[in-house]
């Protein structure tokens, strides 16, 4: 599951803001989540 998985991802954990993005994506793209293209600033903040 964790290799095939959309949601599953690596996380550099030497960079403290990596780890910030990384928990920011893992909230709302995914299947049957938002794109990129779909999402609004209001949804990204």
């Amino acid at each position: 599951f964790f290799g095939t998985s959309q949601l599953s991802q690596f996380m550099d954990q030497n960079n403290p803001l990596s780890g910030l993005t990384h928990k920011r994506r893992l909230s709302a793209p995914g299947p049957g989540g938002l794109s990129r293209e779909r999402a609004g600033l209001e949804v990204r903040d």
